[in-house]
């Protein structure tokens, strides 16, 4: 079984598996539009995690995970309850196509989409309006600046011919109302 992540289980799939993958997948665009109560904030103050939003014209891009006899019924009950009970989110099977240039035939891969119809989605706000929430979020997996920007540098780092406008016009906007995270080696070595 292969199991597609596109927001934090690029860097943190919390399962054991037996090979991972980096490609796309297509008819999906993904968003900050789940909220997030437990992982990424709190009931007083929701985080926002990712979901995807069906778009015929677009990719997304995260890692694929193969999961093999023993592991996977372990991961998909992890899965269950850290996508599906905690986070409120659908399975679906949808075609994966790995980045390797000698790569086959696309592969299918179970993946987990949050649906309007969940009572922890928030939907579409301004770039802005998100960095906003994102800034005062935490959870118990930590603060949801730490998913904003570990997911925008698996982009940099693992996609980098790849667009994901909307993630980097958050993370542009949270950046502009907290320039103090951002330092170059030169301003450390002056304070």
């Amino acid at each position: 079984v292969w199991i597609f992540g596109y927001g934090s289980l690029v860097w943190r799939p919390g399962f054991e598996f037996t090979s991972r993958k980096v490609g796309f997948i297509r008819g999906y665009s993904r968003r900050f539009w789940q909220g997030d109560t437990f992982h990424r904030g709190s009931k007083t103050t929701p985080g926002r995690g990712v979901t995807l939003l069906g778009d015929c014209g677009a990719c997304t891009w995260g890692v694929a995970y193969e999961v093999r006899g023993e592991q996977i019924a372990a991961s998909l009950e992890y899965l269950n309850v850290r996508e599906g009970v905690l986070g409120g989110y659908d399975t679906k099977l949808v075609k994966f196509h790995p980045q390797e240039k000698d790569a086959e035939e696309p592969i299918l891969a179970l993946v987990y989409i949050a649906t309007p119809q969940n009572p922890s989605y928030l939907g579409p706000a301004s770039e802005e309006d998100i960095a906003a929430q994102i800034i005062v979020s935490s959870g118990c997996a930590g603060h949801n600046i730490e998913y904003l920007l570990r997911l925008a540098d698996f982009m940099r780092y693992f996609c980098p011919q790849a667009e994901d406008k909307h993630l980097f016009s958050i993370e542009e906007a949270l950046i502009s109302i907290l320039p103090c995270l951002y330092y170059t080696e030169e301003s450390l070595g002056e304070t």
